[in-house]
């Protein structure tokens, strides 16, 4: 799934005791098993598998046409600096039988987390088969639905699912410990290496290239296409669905934080009929927009200079686009925290709303409590997932493991650095990461780059006007300003969960896709 910054960061994102790393099934953790955090106690080199794929040939019809595919779930070996293997990556790949690998593009795909299988993306958005569910209300329990996608990328590209460092399927080998992929620049070197090395395996080094990433996927990409270009490596498109480029953005009691939320806030409360409805959301959230600019802004800067009168003037407005009352919103300081929002807006219904997409809404156990106590959005849709991928990969993809699944890596999170080298930073290190400037650094360089950022309305892990904010500040030429595009789905974090939105987002794709002809 997703990414945002929960602990700090969202997924992987996924909540309690599933992004802390148990696995699938109730299996538990040999702590000696690689992804554990016991790299100090380890007394010898881990096993190092062979690299091997389990093959199968599929068909799926998209557009009245009939796509032959081959599909490949296995794994391949990265090396350290002194050419050692160091993990093996689990990876799903999706290839079209007799396309020219020459023009026929290959996309890469990944979850965020950090630390997080990518089966959130694989059995979501745009691989062959998706995952039936019944968002935003909670899926029901077993039987789970697999369907053909008829939403699917693979008429306009081959597609590959990664599974992160640790996550998933894939493990440390050899020498290799948690330390050496938790982090940001850890974790970019990774995929670095193993899309090179797929592309060779491959023989896929003269295809249009593109990444796709998800939540901390985006930073993820950002990063990557710049490390990879500098590689000599050169991408056509990247695709950051439910961006978080600048941490520093989500500093605690930065003014900047209630800003770029203000806009969500509006279409949330929009979509739960908390504020009149004239005009469409888009018509909105625009308004929303353009009060927070010139209105909301300017008087958070003014802090504890902002008087009475204006005070009451500024929270009777914003309580037009939030749907929260003048009094709690002036007793907040009019600072509006995204979890005190989930808990306050529906209070009267004794409702708390979804963080990854606030349509799904759950119970509390203390309904006058000021925070969530858990996500529904989240526990919503996790089950599904989890058991359809395994059954899908164990039926129809005929890979088997005696290995646990897991969906955020054991000890990852704990201890993922967030110091970060930008390109073309000159060698200065960030203290929290900022990848918008190696996106920048990656246009300037290959003006041919192009960049479709997805965006959620609903979304309140990674709030869409962040995402403006930050692609909006690469301080860009005006000759490449346009390589970057923006998409708006009436759905939250994880957009396929609405399919009507999916189905949108897949035409929007198409498009995007044939112009890089």
């Amino acid at each position: 799934m997703r990414s945002g910054s929960r602990r700090p960061m969202l997924c992987g994102l996924l909540a309690g005791s599933m992004l802390l790393g148990h696995v699938a099934f109730g299996q538990q953790p040999n702590p000696d098993e690689p992804g554990k955090a016991t790299d100090a106690n380890r007394e010898k080199p881990l096993p190092v598998p062979a690299e091997i794929a389990s093959t199968t040939k599929h068909d799926l019809l998209l557009n009245g046409r009939t796509i032959h595919y081959t599909a490949a779930a296995g794994n391949l070996l990265i090396a350290d600096e002194k050419d050692k293997p160091n993990a093996s990556i689990f990876y799903t790949a999706y290839t079209e039988d007799g396309a020219d690998p020459r023009t026929r593009p290959v996309t890469f795909f990944y979850n965020g987390g950090p630390g997080a299988a990518s089966l959130w993306l694989h059995m979501g958005s745009f691989g062959p088969v998706r995952v039936v569910t019944e968002s935003p209300n909670p899926t029901g329990p077993a039987p789970f639905k697999v369907v053909p996608n008829d939403s699917s990328l693979l008429d306009k590209s081959d597609l590959v699912f990664i599974d992160a460092p640790m996550c998933g399927y894939s493990r440390a080998v050899g020498t290799g410990k948690v330390k050496d992929f938790a982090g940001v620049d850890q974790d970019v070197a990774a995929f670095h290496k193993f899309i090179v090395k797929y592309l060779t395996h491959t023989q896929r080094w003269a295809s249009p290239k593109y990444l796709f990433g998800e939540s901390y996927g985006t930073p993820r990409s950002a990063a990557l296409v710049a490390s990879l270009q500098d590689d000599g490596l050169e991408f056509n498109g990247v695709v950051l669905l439910s961006s978080i480029l600048n941490y520093g953005v989500r500093t605690p009691g930065y003014d900047l934080t209630s800003m770029v939320y203000l806009p969500s806030y509006a279409a949330i409360a929009w979509y739960q009929n908390k504020v009149p409805h004239t005009g469409t959301l888009e018509q909105f959230v625009e308004q929303a927009r353009e009060f927070d600019r010139t209105v909301y802004m300017p008087a958070l800067a003014q802090g504890d200079r902002l008087s009475a009168a204006q005070m009451n003037d500024i929270a009777a407005k914003l309580s037009g686009f939030t749907g929260l009352s003048v009094q709690w919103l002036k007793e907040a300081k009019l600072r509006i925290d995204p979890s005190r929002f989930r808990k306050e807006l529906l209070r009267d219904q004794e409702r708390t709303m979804g963080r990854y997409d606030a349509r799904f809404l759950g119970y509390d156990f203390d309904a006058a409590g000021e925070n969530p106590g858990y996500d529904p959005s989240d526990t919503g849709i996790s089950g599904a997932y989890v058991a359809a991928f395994h059954d899908y990969a164990q039926r129809e993809l005929k890979y088997m493991s005696e290995e646990p699944f897991y969906l955020s890596g054991p000890g990852v999170n704990e201890a993922w650095e967030w110091k970060h080298k930008a390109a073309g930073s000159r060698g200065q290190a960030q203290a929290v990461p900022d990848t918008a400037v190696d996106l920048a650094d990656a246009l300037r360089k290959n003006p041919h780059l192009k960049v479709y950022s997805a965006n959620g309305w609903f979304d309140l892990a990674t709030p869409f006007y962040e995402t403006e904010w930050d692609l909006g500040h690469m301080s860009l030429p005006e000759a490449i300003k346009g390589n970057v595009e923006f998409g708006y789905y009436p759905a939250g974090h994880m957009v396929y969960l609405n399919v009507d939105a999916l189905k949108q987002f897949k035409v929007d794709l198409s498009k995007w896709y044939d112009e890089r002809k």
